[in-house]
């Protein structure tokens, strides 16, 4: 589904991403895992086209993506939950929610709002609220349904569960295997790596901009470097 070709990207003079490469089949789940500042946050915006490689190829179902705006990126259907939220706060809820079918054509807006209240009932409960009044929880929830919105067959997840309570990071972890399981493929960026291989169907190891590991995720949560380094082993 998703083709990530030998992809460089610079920051002037920085060289952030070096010669990485990486699938996602169609109905899977991978994460992409690693210390902070080893680029996996800025993978994710060069594949949203936020950011373009300086070389390298990016394919998504087949067609190259690479130099396409990121508007028009997600409306193929490719939406990306960025690090940090990214709310519109002097909005409400159901305005963000509407922002996030705003590249969408069709006429079941309405039905795939009801879908995201469904899921996060505190959503609709807050619906008239203004985003910024939500708790940091509520506003994870908000940044998935608005994603959700979009109506992705691949959705890319970054850092979804960074400053949440336990509580709320588990809720958070069974929400993105029960979009898997209703038919979203999901990359995932996540620092908590334990929790994000428990999930997940493969992983990529990534250190200072270059991928050094990668496998089932069984294989690497029994990998001793890596429990380590990540997993507190």
């Amino acid at each position: 589904m998703l083709k990530v070709n030998s992809i460089h990207v610079f920051y002037g003079n920085i060289h952030a991403i070096k010669d990485v490469s990486f699938y996602v089949n169609e109905g899977e789940i991978v994460t992409l895992i690693g210390a902070n500042g080893a680029g996996k946050s800025t993978i994710l915006k060069t594949i949203s086209g936020l950011i373009r490689p300086a070389v390298g190829t990016i394919e998504f179902l087949g067609e190259s993506i690479v130099n396409l705006s990121p508007h028009k990126i997600v409306r193929k259907r490719l939406a990306h939950c960025p690090e940090g939220r990214r709310l519109f706060l002097q909005m409400s809820v159901k305005e963000n929610l509407e922002m996030g079918a705003y590249t969408r054509d069709e006429n079941d807006i309405e039905a795939d709002m009801a879908d995201v209240y469904q899921r996060f009932p505190i959503l609709e409960e807050r619906r008239n609220q203004l985003a910024a009044s939500l708790s940091g929880g509520e506003q994870q929830m908000l940044a998935m349904g608005r994603a959700m919105m979009a109506k992705p067959s691949l959705l890319m997840l970054d850092e979804p569960s960074m400053g949440l309570a336990p509580i709320l990071v588990e809720q958070i972890f069974d929400l993105i295997v029960e979009l898997n399981e209703a038919g979203t493929t999901i990359l995932l960026v996540e620092q908590n790596a334990q929790m994000a291989l428990s999930i997940a169907d493969r992983g990529y190891v990534l250190e200072t901009g270059s991928i050094v590991t990668t496998g089932s995720c069984a294989d690497l949560l029994n990998d001793e470097r890596l429990k380590k380094a990540y997993l507190g082993g």
